[in-house]
């Protein structure tokens, strides 16, 4: 069984909402199993500390969740066009992971959401395949093989899965955003599992 990491950072509950959808994705390939991990919050005050297990939800992800991984799909909200500063910190911590090549040659996806259309989604997801590119990971995208690509009114893109909030802040997906990011784990499980062959 390949073991494919869905890490991610959720203030609000809506990239949360697509990682589980990808979850899904991964969940219906034979061979391949997905684990959910997730990121502590990013202090302004410096003694300030999370727990070292989270009240709720995901456990933390930690560098061996990193090391067994078969592939990664890593999703964030977007912060002005950039993923938000928890994931940064996170994988700003990653250089021992780096120097020993333990995310090379696997296969790596991005997922996103936003409050409003024009967000920076498509920037978000660039800004997070940089850190996998230096990696050495092989970055998954959604092809327009995909019909919900080229007809969702809200989010989706062929840089990977996305959500549009609205400014009411709503977490639930649009059906063709969750087709979407679905789709975008069941490739990327796929892919992973073609890799190890």
């Amino acid at each position: 069984m390949k073991e494919i990491l869905v890490l991610y950072y959720s203030r609000h509950g809506s990239t949360l909402n697509l990682a589980r959808q990808i979850v899904r994705g991964i969940d219906s390939v034979d061979g391949a199993s997905a684990r959910l991990r997730t990121v502590p919050p990013v202090s302004t005050v410096c003694e300030a500390s999370a727990p070292a297990v989270p009240d709720s939800g995901a456990p933390y992800a930690e560098a061996i969740d990193l090391e067994e991984c078969a592939g990664l799909a890593l999703g964030s909200p977007t912060r002005f066009g950039n993923m938000a500063a928890p994931l940064k910190y996170f994988l700003d911590g990653t250089s021992p992971q780096w120097l020993s090549g333990a995310l090379a040659g696997k296969p790596a996806a991005v997922f996103t959401s936003t409050a409003s259309q024009h967000g920076g989604q498509e920037s978000t997801l660039l800004s997070m395949m940089l850190p996998l590119l230096h990696h050495g990971m092989l970055i998954v995208g959604l092809p327009y093989a995909e019909p919900e690509l080229a007809h969702t009114p809200d989010g989706g893109t062929p840089y990977g899965a996305s959500h549009v909030t609205g400014a009411d802040a709503r977490t639930a997906l649009s059906e063709p955003e969750a087709k979407l990011a679905f789709a975008l784990g069941r490739r990327l499980a796929l892919t992973a599992l073609k890799l190890a062959d």
